[in-house]
């Protein structure tokens, strides 16, 4: 008797023990799905390239009328910064990625043209005019289609731009003295659009590609009145252009995405696993129950 209780008691152990080592581990955790959603900082840097139609009217130094227009296309090196915010819903829209951004640049753009002038009475001159815009930027907004990790996006909003002209009257037509000269420097807000694709190489560093139009709208210039002209008086001519400033360009860059939003936690892939008996060199290890004691 004492024999089977015994190997009954082993069966049991042996029993239960293979139970546990069958019990399947709990599956991994999903994988994080990618969003656009967050804050970004990032730079761009390019080419510009713009379009200033010229038109001005004034009078010589001996008050003859005179008119004419010329153009200037300032072109350089456009680069700077960038922040923004893009919001992809969790939704059945998903696939659309809303957002804004800021972005300010420095340039290089600049041109010097030379402007032939004549008046009523056939007196001909000179003129030299000289553009540059040292500082842009922009306040946008964005709208996008995704593709997982790949953006098409819209833009467009407001631009902002320093615009100077120095103007040189080479053979003295409006001062009566040749080599004067005067700058004029502008602030001007337009409107700007465009368009591009970006590409995020990992969850936070993407890189994009992207086009630009601006339109500036028209700035007015006076360099050179003298109050003689203002009055009719001879020795005294004055000069005022228009200008009509539009620009287009083509930047590439990167941006660093902050995670702004804690993952959910993820549940626990099934109740906790009881430890099995442990387990020695033949099998799980088996302690035998007491033995009873025998009467004698």
């Amino acid at each position: 008797m004492y024999h089977q209780f015994l190997l009954a008691s082993v069966g049991a152990i042996a029993i239960t023990g293979s139970a546990f080592a069958a019990e399947p581990a709990p599956p991994p955790p999903p994988v994080p799905v990618f969003t656009w959603s967050g804050v970004y900082l990032g730079g761009q840097i390019g080419y510009a390239w713009g379009n200033d139609n010229v038109t001005w009217s004034g009078t010589d130094n001996f008050l003859n009328l005179a008119s004419g227009s010329f153009g200037e296309g300032p072109k350089g090196v456009i680069g700077g910064a960038r922040v923004g915010y893009n919001l992809q819903p969790n939704s059945w829209w998903s696939w659309l990625v809303f957002g804004g951004e800021a972005s300010v640049d420095g340039t290089s753009l600049r041109k010097t043209v030379g402007v032939p002038l004549a008046d009523s009475a056939g007196v001909t001159g000179s003129l030299t005019a000289s553009s540059n815009a040292a500082v842009q930027g922009s306040v946008r907004g964005r709208l996008g289609i995704a593709f997982d990790r790949v953006l098409l996006f819209g833009t467009g909003g407001v631009a902002i731009t320093s615009f100077n002209t120095s103007y040189t009257d080479t053979t003295g037509f409006f001062t009566g003295v040749p080599g004067t000269n005067a700058t004029v420097s502008v602030t001007r807000a337009g409107y700007t659009f465009g368009g591009g694709i970006e590409y995020a190489v990992t969850d936070n560093w993407s890189v994009q590609a992207e086009y630009r139009y601006s339109n500036f709208g028209h700035t007015n210039d006076s360099p050179f009145s003298d109050p003689n002209a203002i009055v009719g008086l001879p020795n005294g001519g004055f000069f005022a252009a228009q200008h009509y400033l539009r620009e287009s360009q083509v930047q590439a860059g990167f941006s660093y995405r902050f995670d702004m939003m804690v993952p959910p936690a993820v549940p626990p892939g099934g109740p906790a696993v009881p430890p099995g008996p442990p387990v020695g060199p033949y099998g799980p290890s088996v302690v035998p129950p007491a033995q009873p004691v025998s009467a004698r």
